[in-house]
């Protein structure tokens, strides 16, 4: 096996995901080009390599790197490169090049042992002198840890977020408790950290790795499934197909989670179901919550119906029955639900109940996302937040500020959207929801359920507790517009209807995957920007019902950046498959309450799952990039944040949620039946406001109004609503509050 060593000239491509790298090493005035799986490299350090030479046919010579040993540069020129990778925060090209200038050979000394000498170049001061210092000095104890964590097979990228969540405790943990990283790292599952723990000698039955995987099958269930609940023959049979385990040994294990308090084991109509302890109180809370609003009985003024008349005099709209019911309903209740597709006259009724309930006190309004609060206030004329930003999630402890001690100061609390609301976001509502509030829940059951755990909206409906008013009469139907006339079709299980003379609701046919995604990045670039004079980064919306194949969310979005948002030369970031670019449209994928944030003098925490931005700018030598949020809130990502961020030139369905964009295009040719639904299709079509594009086939459409199957979530909210509304109302004995 050969060995040349040299100083890493520049990194061509590197996959974080497994570590294979393209560079080229310098040797004296020799480039040397180098492949090969390998840990990091900062160009200017020095590499020592064993592998094979061999000869590629269309790049020459190459050496196929096996093993890599890196050592800090050893040379003035090495050294001003590693500086201005952008490795050390607070360093870039100039600045590199000043500080070699000033220290020579003795840079990295002073930067560790005496950085207050670095305040004598111009530009750098103290504050900037110690981010440096603390930057290389974290930077140099990272890759200690990485390269140990590396001989485990652990990616840079899983080991970079390692360090991050443990610092100086990393080896020690990965050593001695592997399976920890499951419970306290976002995207490290049960397969990778037993794959760490097999390498490290842990026995199969070992009882942490036992306990560690049906907690995951449970927490999964959560996730991805978006139960609150398993029952207990799916808990064991998953259980045992994942660990390669007897029925036994995951029975046992459950008997042990459930004895420490872990899981809780209960009846739920029959099935003997298997709940996460903190699931389980959740659910039974936000019960017991919404069961004491639901038994509040109110007095109406008899003053509301002319209130209601002077409203629809000055705004010129005449209420239907089931309209003036919904208002009525909510003055007298304290707890209200309305539902209904789109164009029933939801916004309306939000109207009219601002003027109608003004009586009660302060009215406040609410949705669970930025865009579903920026749509309520348009509509509406008055402030909305999000749910977050109403609870003013936040300070040092990063939690909810508004709760039971501190409640919300409002009287009357409508919350939009009410089906993405999953189930912890509404306990943390209804712990701020003080006694005597009207609570009112707007929201259309029809469409794709919540992506977090639980079904609420439905739930409470299903319940029985709450008066529920359905709106079923179309009122939004411009002229010529059959958006909402197609979306209510398809929810009756009728072909929509399409390319009608004058229409905002077309159909192009294709007869492959392939070809629905060239057609769809040549209508979202060039065709449709040019018929409704739009600008395609800001108001046409790709969606796609699943992320894979060429139709999927993660093809569309690199040939849609390819066509929208090209290299242009800057600089930009890979991550695994995905490059981000300055300009690019881009999609926070989970919660992150810890994510800081300003806004103009404003500061704050908290990006979540769903929030849409635009990447503002990369960091020199494109270490970290900034992310501007509903037009002002700019956050700001390193690599180890980048798993967040996704491309949002498409985005799935599913989270497509709460907004509203002026032209969707969906391609739709082929996919899983457990995708393709009725109500996936109706929620894609009634995010549209001006135009609806679908390409693809028309059998695929039929078949998927056809599939009007729900996948079953899980969830006994329904039935502890009701037993705790029977309790609720006992106790209130139907007094007016």
């Amino acid at each position: 096996m050969a060995t040349i060593e040299g100083s890493v000239e520049r990194v061509v491509f590197r996959n974080e995901e497994n570590g294979w790298t393209v560079f080229t090493l310098k040797q004296g005035k020799t480039n040397i080009s180098v492949v090969g799986t390998v840990g990091e490299l900062i160009e200017g350090e020095w590499a020592e390599l064993e592998g094979e030479w061999a000869e590629h046919p269309e790049y020459g010579q190459q050496f196929k790197a096996v093993s890599c040993t890196v050592m800090p540069p050893n040379s003035r020129k090495g050294m001003e490169k590693y500086l201005a990778s952008g490795y050390v925060r607070g360093i870039g090209a100039v600045t590199a090049k000043l500080i070699m200038k000033e220290f020579g050979m003795d840079a990295f000394r002073v930067i560790s042992e005496e950085p207050e000498r670095l305040t004598s170049i111009s530009g750098i001061g103290a504050k900037r002198a110690k981010m440096i210092a603390e930057s290389f000095a974290e930077k140099q104890e990272m890759r200690q840890v990485m390269v140990f964590l590396q001989t485990y097979g652990i990616s840079t990228n899983l080991a970079a977020k390692i360090y991050k969540t443990y610092k100086q405790a990393s080896l020690d943990i990965v050593r001695h408790d592997p399976y920890r990283m499951v419970r306290d790292i976002q995207g490290v599952g049960f397969l990778t950290a037993d794959t760490v723990a097999r390498s490290l000698g842990l026995s199969k039955l070992d009882p942490q790795r036992l306990r560690t995987g049906l907690l995951y099958v449970m927490s999964e269930a959560v996730s991805s499934g978006g139960h609150t609940y398993l029952p207990y023959e799916k808990v064991i049979s998953e259980t045992a197909r994942m660990l390669e385990t007897d029925r036994e040994t995951a029975e046992n294990t459950l008997k042990e989670l459930i004895l420490s308090g872990s899981l809780i084991r209960r009846d739920v109509s029959g099935d003997d179901a298997i709940y996460l302890s903190g699931m389980y109180e959740a659910e039974g809370e936000t019960a017991q919550r919404l069961a004491f609003l639901a038994a509040d009985i109110k007095q109406v003024p008899e003053v509301i119906g002319e209130v209601i008349g002077e409203y629809e005099a000055e705004s010129g709209v005449c209420l239907s029955d089931e309209q003036r019911q919904a208002v009525l309903t909510a003055a007298g209740r304290g707890l209200t639900v309305v539902t209904g597709g789109p164009g029933t006259g939801k916004t309306t009724i939000i109207r009219c109940m601002l003027e109608a309930l003004a009586f009660a006190g302060r009215i406040v309004l609410c949705a669970p996302t930025g865009r579903a609060a920026k749509r309520m206030s348009e509509a509406s004329g008055c402030d909305a937040r999000t749910i977050h930003r109403l609870l003013e999630y936040g300070g040092e402890e990063s939690f909810f500020q508004k709760n039971e001690e501190d409640p919300i100061e409002a009287h009357v609390i409508i919350v939009d959207e009410v089906s993405m609301c999953d189930l912890y976001l509404m306990r943390a509502l209804l712990r701020a929801v003080r006694r005597g509030t009207r609570l009112i829940l707007v929201g259309d059951v029809d469409q794709l359920p919540s992506v977090g755990a639980g079904n609420v909206l439905s739930d409470i409906i299903t319940s029985g507790t709450a008066p529920v008013i359905r709106l079923s009469r179309i009122y939004r139907q411009g002229e010529g517009s059959m958006i909402v006339e197609n979306a209510h079709r398809i929810n009756a299980g009728d072909m929509p209807l399409c390319n009608t003379k004058g229409t905002d609701f077309f159909f192009e046919s294709s007869d492959s995957a392939a070809d629905a995604a060239r057609k769809t990045v040549q209508l979202v670039s060039k065709r449709l920007p040019a018929y409704l004079s739009a600008d395609p980064m800001i108001s046409i919306q790709t969606m796609s019902p699943m992320k894979k194949g060429e139709a999927g969310v993660w093809n569309l979005n690199k040939l849609l950046q390819d066509a929208l948002n090209p290299r242009m030369g800057g600089d930009e970031i890979r991550k695994g498959d995905t490059v981000f670019r300055k300009g690019d449209r881009v999609m926070q994928i989970r919660n992150d309450y810890t994510k800081e944030w300003v806004s103009g003098s404003d500061e704050g925490t908290g990006v979540f799952n769903g929030d849409i931005g635009f990447i503002t700018d990369i960091g020199e030598g494109s270490r970290t990039l900034e992310v501007t949020f509903d037009e002002d809130r700019v956050a700001l990502y390193d690599e180890t944040d980048l798993d967040d961020l996704e491309l949002a030139y498409c985005m799935s369905v599913h989270k497509s949620q709460g907004g509203e964009f002026d032209a969707v295009v969906l391609p739709l040719v082929s996919g899983p039946p457990v995708l393709m639904t009725r109500n996936l299709l109706y929620t894609a079509v009634t995010r549209a406001k001006k135009l609806v594009m679908i390409v693809g086939s028309k059998q695929c459409v039929a078949s998927m109004i056809r599939n009007d199957h729900i996948a079953r979530r899980y969830s006994d909210l329904s039935g502890r609503l009701r037993k705790m509304y029977e309790l609720a109302s006992g106790l209130n004995g139907g007094m007016p509050s």
